[in-house]
């Protein structure tokens, strides 16, 4: 390797020696990202914003597949909007960002700057529910929120991030239920069928729960270095903001009801989940089904006659099967190779005079750099083939990885022991209290991650206090 492609490469940390940097180093060198003016704001480059448009978009038409309609709700919240809720207010008040000036006056209401919309949907709700008949409200919005988070790192916790939230309205528990788990199901595709991740779906404990909520589901990650991150939540809101709210429904007896409510979220902390789950020391690793582009084409010795045509040539036909891309500058192949590798492009696709000579390509494959010489051919069939290839292998390493870094714990001992010899999920018995969730935080700062649907039983005691156990949990320390 060349001296230049070295020091290209040494930009980023390895991931062994300090992960955290390794994260923020391929955030700025793959140029997702710059840092916004504000601490713990963040710009959103064109490569890593393209990568939020297709996971968008995959979410959304499924959104609106199971028959919600977008809508936009304002990004300001008065005060006394925001208080009608106690739980809800309480849980948010340490993270809300406050307006308390029009210009040069004073308000007399302080505003609260969005950092999650219920109220704002409860409040229209009210008025535009009257009957059975007005229900099911099935109501979406994309927007931003904010969040006056003390630790910030780009795209796991910033001041204000992108996202999705769902609020509906329902008739029943029973159908606040279904739409509850069938939208946690959702998200699980997305993570799984699109970005590669594989999750834990379950149920988070009281104390996690959402603030306000009846209960959370939720979908849980495990990234490389071992720690959780909570990659989507599903709330049954249950009767409570609709009583605040006065959301009443005449039902078919003619008898005034409240609803019952759902919400639900999705944010640009996946696209971190992305990163710290296929990353290498390399840079980024893209799942091709939301990678902007998914091949690359690099011409070799481009200077010499015909290799630029033939790239373009290549570039238009490829177009019709893949997100194609070529970059003709003056830079080195060597530079180009480093760049895309670092951009986590999954495919490489490269092409010179010797190539042209024999009627072929060279693929490289971004996840494991193996080389594939192709006929020109039979691109056309090759390129999706593979593309298909390492959607579902970075699949299987990540839940590989995820398998290897899951253990058993059936007593304080062996939960402080697999923590420090094999971090990642454990999985424990418990009896259901709060002290011993307080107590396992307090002594070894995991937390409980989700009670899984699936439930096995793997002691007979709480891996805390001993005492009968209730449940299965999985701990983990967390992001």
């Amino acid at each position: 390797m060349a001296k230049k492609n070295k020091q290209f490469v040494e930009k980023v940390t390895a991931m062994e020696d300090d992960f955290a940097q390794w994260y923020t180093d391929v955030v700025k060198q793959a140029d997702l990202v710059d840092y916004g003016p504000v601490r713990g704001s963040m710009i959103i480059r064109p490569d890593g914003y393209a990568i939020w448009e297709n996971i968008r978009d995959i979410l959304d038409a499924k959104i609106k597949e199971t028959g919600h309609e977008n809508m936009y709700f304002p990004l300001f919240i008065p005060e006394s909007m925001l208080q009608k809720e106690k739980d809800h207010i309480e849980g948010f008040a340490p993270e809300v960002a406050w307006v308390t000036h029009g210009g040069d006056e004073e308000l007399q209401e302080r505003l609260v700057v969005r950092p999650t919309s219920e109220v704002l949907f409860a409040e229209h709700y009210a008025k535009i529910i009257h009957s059975y008949r007005d229900l099911p409200k099935l109501y979406n919005q994309w927007s931003n929120v904010v969040r006056w988070e003390k630790t910030t790192r780009p795209f796991l916790r910033s001041l204000e991030f992108l996202w999705q939230e769902g609020h509906t309205c329902h008739a029943s528990d029973e159908d606040a239920a279904r739409e509850t788990r069938q939208m946690l199901d959702v998200y699980a595709s997305v993570f799984e069928d699109y970005m590669a991740i594989p999750v834990l779906k379950g149920k988070k404990t009281e104390k996690e729960k959402f603030a306000g909520a009846a209960y959370t589901l939720t979908i849980e990650s495990l990234m490389h270095d071992g720690k959780a991150l909570q990659a989507g939540t599903s709330h049954h809101l249950g009767t409570g903001f609709a009583e605040a709210f006065d959301i009443r429904f005449t039902d078919e007896d003619g008898e005034l009801q409240p609803v019952h409510q759902t919400s639900w979220g999705f944010t640009t902390r996946s696209i971190g989940a992305m990163i710290m789950v296929h990353g290498d020391n390399r840079g980024l690793v893209v799942p091709p089904k939301i990678a902007a582009k998914q091949v690359m084409i690099v011409p070799i010795a481009q200077h010499k006659e015909g290799v630029l045509d033939k790239a373009y040539q290549l570039k238009e036909q490829l177009g019709s099967i893949a997100r194609v891309d070529i970059d003709a500058s003056d830079k080195m192949p060597g530079w180009k190779f480093n760049e895309y590798e670092m951009k986590g492009v999954p495919i490489r696709l490269e092409i010179g005079p010797k190539d042209m000579e024999k009627g072929q390509a060279v693929l490289v494959r971004r996840d494991t750099g193996e080389k594939q010489f192709t006929p020109i051919a039979e691109l056309e069939t090759a390129i999706p083939e593979l593309l298909e290839d390492i959607q579902r292998s970075l699949f299987e390493k990540a839940k590989q990885h995820r398998e290897a870094k899951t253990t058993v714990a059936r007593n304080m001992e062996e939960f402080k022991q697999n923590l420090e010899q094999n971090p990642g999920f454990i999985k424990a018995m418990w009896c259901g209290s709060r002290q011993c969730e307080d107590q396992i935080k307090e002594e070894t700062t995991a937390t409980s991650r989700c009670i899984p649907f699936e439930q096995e039983i793997v002691a007979d005691t709480c891996v805390c206090c001993q005492e009968p156990a209730k449940e299965l949990v999985y701990w983990a320390k967390a992001y």
